[in-house]
């Protein structure tokens, strides 16, 4: 299993499980706004993707990492 160290925390953790991006394989990634959660549906606002694109993980944003200018961090609403 591959292994990182974010700087956020320094604990090991699987690859796949972090915002790295030395992974086993391409990924796009992006930051999106949520709009609305309905059951196990999000809404979300600036994805670029087409239509029917996997999504293979979703991480809550996180401001030390992402820094996105005025980004809120909704699910603490």
């Amino acid at each position: 299993m591959l292994k990182a160290f974010p700087p956020y925390d320094g604990k090991e953790h699987g690859v796949l499980a972090t915002r790295s991006p030395n992974r086993p394989n391409p990924i796009g990634v992006g930051i999106v706004g949520l709009l609305d959660v309905s059951g196990r549906r999000l809404r979300v606002r600036g994805l670029d993707a087409l239509e029917g694109t996997a999504l293979l993980d979703i991480k809550p944003y996180f401001s030390e990492v992402d820094s996105i200018p005025n980004a809120t961090v909704g699910w603490r609403r």
